[in-house]
C-alpha cells in the first residue's frame, strides 16, 4: 500500500486531500495540532500531532515520517494574516515563516534522501496564489508563499534525475475556515451579512465562485501519480477560477 503523508490534514484543503487519497486506496500519515480530527478521517490513517510554528515538534514529526518510508509529501499546513506592515509584529512574522515556510523545508529536508535512493518520490507545495502575485496588507504571507514556490523549483531541479518531483499547487480563494474569515471581517468592518459579504468576494473570482477543496484534492493527486505526472515538475498550478489568468 502506498503512504501518503499530509500536513494541516484536520481541515479544509488538507483534509480533502487526506480523504482524496484514502478513497484511492492509499495510507495516510494525518499531521495536525487536532490528533482527534486526525484520527477521524478513517481506517489507514496514522494521526500525529504537531504544531508546526515550533521547531522540536516539527522536527520530531520529519524524523518520524522519515522512519515511516513514506512515498507521497503534501505540505498543505499553513496560516494567513491581513495587516498592514507597521502593524505586523515580530511575533506575527516567525509564526507565519515557521509554518509556512520552515516547516516544508525540514520535511523535504527529511525525505529527499530516501525518495532519491529509491528513485521515486512526489512532493507537492500547498502554495497560494500569493506565490505568484502581491496583495495588500499581507506582506508576510505573500513573502512566505513565494519562498515556498523558490524551494519548490529549486528542488525540483536538484531532484530531477532521480525520479524525484516536486510541485506547487496555488489556489485562490478557497472555501475553507480561510475563507469564511474574511468574509466575516468584511461583515464586521461594513454590516453586510454574512451572505452579502460572501457574496462580495466571490465577485473578486472570475468564476464567480470559490474553489472548492475537494477540487484542489483532485489537482494534487494527479500530482502525485507516479505514471501520469512523472515528467511534471517545478511546476506552480493556479487553481483559483481564472484569478490570475
Amino acid at each position: 500500500m502506498k503512504t501518503v503523508a499530509v500536513t494541516g490534514a484536520s481541515r479544509g484543503i488538507g483534509r480533502e486531500v487526506a480523504l482524496k487519497f484514502l478513497k484511492e486506496g492509499w495510507a495516510v500519515h494525518a499531521i495536525a495540532r487536532d490528533l482527534a480530527a486526525c484520527r477521524a478521517l478513517g481506517e489507514h490513517v496514522t494521526a500525529h500531532e504537531a504544531d508546526l510554528s515550533d521547531a522540536a515538534s516539527t522536527a520530531r514529526v520529519a524524523d518520524d515520517l522519515a522512519k515511516a518510508g513514506v512515498d507521497v509529501l503534501v505540505n498543505n499546513a499553513g496560516i494567513a494574516m491581513s495587516a498592514p506592515i507597521h502593524k505586523t509584529s515580530d511575533a506575527d512574522y516567525a509564526r507565519i515563516m515557521a509554518i509556512n515556510v520552515t516547516a516544508p523545508f525540514v520535511l523535504c529536508r527529511a525525505l529527499l534522501p530516501a525518495f532519491g535512493g529509491r528513485g521515486s518520490g512526489r512532493i507537492v507545495n500547498i502554495a497560494s496564489t500569493a506565490a505568484l502575485k502581491g496583495f495588500k496588507y499581507t506582506s508576510v504571507y505573500c513573502a512566505s508563499k513565494h519562498a515556498v514556490l523558490g524551494l519548490t523549483r529549486a528542488l525540483a531541479l536538484e531532484w530531477a534525475g532521480k525520479g524525484v518531483t516536486v510541485n506547487a499547487v496555488c489556489p485562490g480563494w478557497t472555501d475553507t475556515d480561510m475563507f469564511a474569515a474574511s468574509a466575516g471581517t468584511i461583515s464586521k468592518t461594513t454590516g453586510r451579512s454574512t451572505e452579502e459579504s460572501r457574496a462580495a468576494l466571490a465577485k473578486l473570482i472570475p468564476t464567480g465562485r470559490p474553489t472548492q477543496p475537494a477540487e484542489v484534492a483532485e489537482l494534487v493527486f494527479w500530482l502525485a501519480s507516479s505514471t501520469a505526472a512523472a515528467a511534471v515538475t517545478g511546476s506552480a498550478y493556479s487553481i483559483d477560477g481564472g484569478e490570475t489568468a
